[in-house]
């Protein structure tokens, strides 16, 4: 089945160009121009991932993500002109996925979003621990096989990045990880340049999990080397 993508962007010439590249890859592509309009759409049908620029009327692409973020978990691809490191990280606090400046090549953000698509897809997921997949660490269970966590009993709503990044330290408890061994292991992309974009993301996690953790401590910084889940 075709996934389904949504691009969201007040630029036409945009849309258009986007929907181009998408659609000879064979995904079906929905459009809206303004936030309102994006927000409806998201509700009406079923969107595999979002392409979303910040820039808009109405309402702009860090309210529809945060929006958005509330009640569903699908990829954001978050685009913007803005080259500053504060705009990246504002986006990706707000629950992107991954983050593109303008101007861009198409082909990278066809491959970037074919390895969103990917990492969001749990079909093909193996497990290196046990045959479901689950990791126990305290009150926490994580879950392999469906991309579920749960703590206390409750269920963490995460995005697929966020799993993915907790699923990688959760199975080496104990190691450390830099960020750069972080970015290559999740995105599949050289970590040159990547500890603002693993930074927020983990600080995002960590926001998630201690909330219903209590403020129990789950990801451990070590100070200029890098993060670690402890047993």
């Amino acid at each position: 089945m075709n996934k389904n993508i949504l691009i969201i962007d007040d630029d036409k010439e945009i849309v258009e160009l986007l929907a181009v590249y998408l659609r000879n890859e064979g995904y079906n592509i929905y459009k809206a121009y303004d936030g309102d309009e994006a927000l409806q759409m998201i509700s009406t049908y079923e969107v595999d991932l979002m392409i979303l620029d910040i820039m808009m009327p109405k309402r702009n692409g860090l309210e529809v993500c945060q929006e958005v973020r509330e009640n569903n978990t699908v990829p954001i691809l978050m685009l913007s002109a803005k080259a500053e490191d504060m705009d990246k990280i504002l986006g990706l606090m707000t629950g992107a996925d991954d983050y593109m400046i303008k101007p861009f090549n198409p082909l990278e953000l066809v491959a970037r979003v074919k390895a969103l698509l990917r990492r969001s897809s749990f079909q093909n997921a193996t497990s290196p621990k046990n045959e479901d997949g689950m990791i126990r660490i305290r009150s926490a269970e994580i879950h392999k096989h469906n991309h579920t966590v749960k703590v206390n009993g409750e269920y963490i709503k995460l995005t697929s990045i966020e799993f993915d990044i907790l699923y990688l330290l959760a199975s080496n408890t104990g190691r450390v990880f830099s960020s750069e061994e972080i970015f290559e292991r999740v995105w599949n992309e050289d970590g040159y340049g990547s500890n603002k974009t693993v930074m927020v993301h983990i600080s995002n996690l960590r926001d998630k999990l201690e909330t219903v953790m209590n403020g129990e401590k789950f990801i451990h910084t070590v100070w200029g080397v890098g993060y670690k889940i402890e047993k």
